[in-house]
């Protein structure tokens, strides 16, 4: 995604935030926990490719493990402080999914994925995006990775463990919470 804007004096409702994003289809929102808009501009072509092959592989091992659903970063979480947030690319355990009902999976899903990737774009702030994975982790999420092509790093952040910074990886493993799951970084990086 490209540098998001905060807009911290406009607290909004629920409600509120829901006409915005109905009435601003061509734009990405995001709602802090605290209630501050976040404007979340589209993205550009090499972020976009990028994240459609990280999206891509992610799907294909859920389709062959058969273990939860996977979303892209048009898929909007009400995580557990009230936050609403959209990750580049993530996971739900199917368990997990099924215990939402109809409305809830059709809405915004009131839960913190599993897994949950942050694609660093030209224009993002690292620090916010950081800000952003701390706060997946405190609401729930078992495995994130903050890939950022530009410096050709990863930062992976679990549950109760620091963050862990590795630099030029070809690969990354999903670890216990994608069982077999590799990703591949030569597209990502290119």
């Amino acid at each position: 995604m490209n540098s998001s804007l905060t807009i911290n004096s406009l607290k909004l409702s629920d409600a509120e935030f829901e006409r915005i994003v109905q009435t601003n289809p061509e734009w990405n929102f995001e709602q802090t926990a605290a209630g501050d808009l976040v404007v979340v501009p589209p993205t550009g072509g090499t972020s976009g490719s990028r994240n459609s092959n990280l999206c891509y592989q992610l799907e294909a091992w859920n389709l062959a493990s058969n273990a939860g659903k996977t979303f892209d970063s048009n898929t909007m979480f009400v995580l557990p402080n009230g936050a609403k947030r959209m990750p580049d690319a993530s996971w739900v355990r199917q368990n997990r999914w099924d215990a939402l009902t109809p409305q809830q999976q059709d809405g915004y899903p009131p839960l913190c994925p599993d897994f949950l990737v942050e694609l660093r774009s030209p224009t993002d702030s690292l620090e916010q995006l950081q800000a952003k994975m701390q706060e997946y982790i405190e609401n729930g999420a078992r495995l994130g990775w903050l890939i950022d092509p530009q410096d050709r790093q990863v930062e992976i952040y679990r549950q109760a463990q620091p963050v862990e910074v590795l630099q030029a990886p070809s690969t990354l493993s999903g670890e216990d919470v994608l069982p077999k799951f590799v990703l591949n970084l030569e597209r990502i990086f290119a």
